[in-house]
């Protein structure tokens, strides 16, 4: 009986630019939210535009490109800002808790709910 011939397994989907910055986003946030004290929360802040401050609620892609990033200013009104990857550039920010009676709110583990980065999802890098 002939042997049959060795296959490699399938080669891992390349991904697109945006999805690998999604992927290091969220483990920047993941990484500062560790640092992070019991009165304070994550908010992102956009060099290079008038953007402002964003208290992250999530972030998302649309391969190849496109990163977008959602949640509400300061003054509490919901934002969304979608944003090529070649112009990225983000500043992460402790903020002061929107609520103080609440407990924090931790977003880099949500964020990775079916992710593949082989992180731990406990909040650590």
């Amino acid at each position: 009986m002939a042997s049959k011939p060795a296959t490699k397994p399938p080669a891992a989907k390349a991904k697109s630019p945006a999805e690998s910055a999604y992927d290091r986003i969220i483990l920047y946030i993941r990484t500062f939210e560790a640092q992070l004290n019991a009165d304070q929360e994550v908010a992102m802040g956009f060099a290079g535009s008038e953007a402002g401050i964003l208290r992250i609620d999530g972030l998302g892609f649309f391969a190849p490109d496109i990163l977008t990033f959602y949640g509400s200013d300061e003054a509490g009104l919901k934002v969304q800002l979608i944003q090529h990857v070649s112009q990225l550039c983000v500043m992460l920010q402790a903020r002061p808790k929107a609520h103080p009676d609440d407990a924090p709110r931790r977003i880099g583990f949500r964020l990775t709910a079916g992710w593949s980065g082989g992180e731990s999802g406990d909040g650590s890098a």
